[in-house]
């Protein structure tokens, strides 16, 4: 029988998740005039929805929300703690109701945290209940379809991938029949045609005429449809691999409300604050994430966060902060949530540890380190009494375990007086970021973007030897140069010195550093999969994404660049190679010198004349890779130049390049004519690609 409530349960989280976004807006007074209506309408909506589907309860719960909202809404004001109170139990209540008219299967109850009662803070335990954990869950996936049918539909879109790319290879194939048509008809039109009857030779000549014309027109066809099926798959298949993928921000209300929660019932005062929505992964690995998170939260407030006379004691603001960030780290996604309060009593942790026997009273002073260590096997509590919120020894275990079904790991640091910082790691089987293409060893592959610092083309000039490394000036900075290529190992040699770079800068936890590569393509929205644990990798691949025809391009990891990069010899210095050498012919003395300035920068020897004659005659003096002669000039312009060089047995290979302010056409035909190898405009001069035009002549 159809599940009659399957809408209705969509539709209610929805308004559940906005709502209770919302009213903790309202508690904090922002944009309350424009607020209070909004949640208004949700509730009514919320309302209608319930009545349809005879839900009198959720209705009535409803209504008393309206009940609560229109006195705001008539003078817009901050809400008092008992109005906010009393419209986020109402929520809950909901979220209650809702959780009774869910299906029995895999999908969870839906509820949401309900802020601890007095009295019920000191016998309810610590540990939450099946239902409140699976509560958490649906915050965070309240929509998203299971992932078996996911895997089952994705596998059909790559098998459909390959069975396209077989038929894409079969297309050489008629090519080769069309070829074999053409020779067909040749062959009747040659001399053995009398062999044949007139009649004989019309009838194989229309057939061969015909199967050409066929397999040209079947060629066409085939080719465009694989051509518009990949692309079309390409775009599924990304659109599959999304639907897997939940943004961070999903579960950013529910650990705000899990901080509020805590602060009220502790009598204190925090806020949540976080970074890092755009981060989108797992629904899975979010889901056993926010399990650990809300647990976090709640020991930042109950161990860290001090009530408010201390804070002010200590200086510090009434306000204590809890803050949540989400990154992507190579193959790993990372939530560090840290707080401003008073950092883990380590004294307190030794006590109890040596309390429980796992250390031995007397023995030396463990470090900083290994209490923390201990700490986070659980079972230690530093808190003095009891309540919902903590005292139990079973905070860390939570999130232990929460994460070991996934593979995730924690870290622990303190700063005693500065507060706690807890760091949560998660394999990123899959999720979506930006990303930057370059092309490095005729390669392409991609760069987070959220890594990528600053991109720029760079003179050899600017880049600096030092003692151990290559090295360019970024924003007042030495940051370490290495051609992306040859960190990767996909070239022996090192490109010739004088060649003109693409840079890309990238932030690591070591800090900055420049990577060569040939092209910057542009950004791109790319879903990432992880490598599994037992293939071995370089450790500068964070994963692969698939392209348009389905083949893998590697996600490159920063962190490991950056590793690699500390370890490669500094390149042999080319003190040994020659230099190419130029001759710059004009009679103008600022465009010879602004042209030797650029071109010696740029690792060229350069000579100089004044005139074609004079160029003329140092030419035949002396081997040049290059002649750059401008047009204008006195007694010999460019042109007759050029004819000259080309006339001339020993000059006639050596490229040569017109420098001119007369960009007509007719002047570019004129100097095609005369033989030149290039033409640079005056009033359109741009210095890098004034040397990559000479530099592509001269190899």
């Amino acid at each position: 029988m159809a599940d009659p409530f399957r809408y209705f349960r969509v539709e209610a989280r929805e308004i559940l998740e906005q709502l209770q976004r919302g009213l903790l807006e309202l508690e904090r007074a922002v944009n309350s005039a424009e607020n209070v209506p909004r949640l208004l309408r949700l509730a009514h909506t919320l309302k209608g929805a319930a009545r349809v589907v005879k839900q009198a309860e959720i209705a009535q719960l409803s209504h008393q929300l309206e009940d609560v909202l229109v006195p705001l809404r008539e003078g817009p004001r901050e809400a008092t703690a008992d109005e906010a109170q009393r419209l986020l139990g109402l929520v809950d209540a909901i979220a209650q109701g809702i959780s009774t008219i869910a299906p029995a299967p895999a999908s969870v109850p839906v509820a949401l945290p309900v802020p601890p009662g007095a009295e019920a803070a000191q016998a309810a335990p610590a540990r939450p209940s099946p239902q409140e954990r699976s509560a958490v869950e649906e915050v965070v996936r309240p929509h998203v379809l299971p992932a078996s049918d996911i895997d089952v539909l994705m596998d059909g879109v790559v098998e459909l991938g390959f069975q396209l790319g077989s038929g894409r290879r079969a297309l050489p194939n008629i090519e080769r029949s069309r070829s074999l048509a053409e020779q067909l008809s040749q062959r009747l039109d040659s001399r053995r045609r009398q062999d044949l009857g007139p009649s004989s030779l019309a009838t194989l000549r229309s057939l061969a005429s015909e199967l050409e014309l066929n397999l040209a027109k079947l060629e066409r066809d085939i080719s465009t449809s694989f051509e518009q099926a990949t692309r079309e798959l390409g775009q599924v298949r990304d659109g599959i691999d999304r639907l897997r993928l939940v943004s961070a921000a999903s579960m950013f209300g529910s650990l705000e409300r899990a901080t509020r929660d805590a602060a009220i019932s502790l009598g204190k005062q925090a806020v949540f604050e976080a970074k890092g929505a755009e981060v989108r992964l797992d629904a899975e690995v979010l889901t056993a994430v926010q399990r650990a998170l809300v647990q976090a939260v709640r020991n930042a407030v109950a161990h860290g966060i001090e009530a408010v006379p201390e804070r002010s004691s200590l200086g510090k603001p009434a306000l204590g902060r809890v803050t949540l960030e989400v990154s992507r780290r190579g193959q790993h996604v990372c939530f560090l949530c840290e707080d401003d309060g008073r950092g883990v009593n380590l004294s307190e942790v030794r006590r109890e540890a040596e309390r429980l026997g796992r250390l031995t009273p007397g023995a030396a002073e463990p470090s900083s380190a290994q209490l923390l260590s201990l700490l986070l096997l659980g079972g230690i509590s530093t808190s003095g009494t009891v309540t919902q919120v903590s005292g139990r020894g079973v905070g860390l275990d939570l999130i232990r375990e929460a994460l070991a079904g996934v593979g995730g790991q924690v870290s622990l640091q303190t700063r005693p007086g500065q507060g706690t910082s807890l760091e949560l790691t998660v394999p990123a089987s899959l999720s979506a970021l930006e990303a930057l293409l370059v092309e490095a060893g005729g390669q392409l592959y991609a760069l987070p973007l959220g890594a990528v610092v600053h991109a720029a083309r760079v003179l050899p000039a600017e880049l600096n030897r030092t003692a151990d490394a290559l090295s360019m000036l970024y924003d007042g900075e030495l940051v370490r140069f290495t051609p992306l290529a040859r960190l990767l190992r996909r070239v022996e040699q090192e490109r010739r010195s004088d060649a003109v770079w693409s840079v890309v800068i990238v932030r690591g936890e070591r800090g900055l550093l420049a990577l060569g590569v040939e092209r910057l393509l542009g950004g791109e929205s790319i879903v990432c999969r992880a490598l599994p644990e037992s293939a071995q990798v370089d450790p500068t691949v964070a994963g692969i994404t698939l392209d348009a025809d389905g083949n893998p391009r590697i996600l490159l990891d920063p962190e490991g660049l950056q590793a690699t990069a500390q370890l490669l010899p500094l390149p042999a210095a080319h003190a040994d190679a020659p230099r190419r050498v130029v001759l710059v012919i004009d009679d103008s003395l600022t465009t010879r010198m602004l042209e030797q300035s650029i071109l010696e920068s740029a690792g060229y020897e350069v000579d100089l004349a004044t005139s074609g004659e004079q160029g003329l005659e140092r030419a035949r003096a002396r081997r040049y890779d290059l002649l750059l002669v401008d047009v204008e000039m006195p007694g010999m312009d460019g042109f007759m130049f050029v004819e000259k060089v080309r006339a001339d047995p020993g000059l006639q290979h050596t490229p040569t390049v017109l420098v001119t302010s007369r960009a007509s056409a007719k002047d570019l035909a004129r100097g095609r004519a005369a033989g030149a190898n290039a033409h640079i405009a005056k009033g359109e001069f741009d210095q890098l690609d004034f040397l990559e035009r000479i530099g592509r002549l001269v190899r």
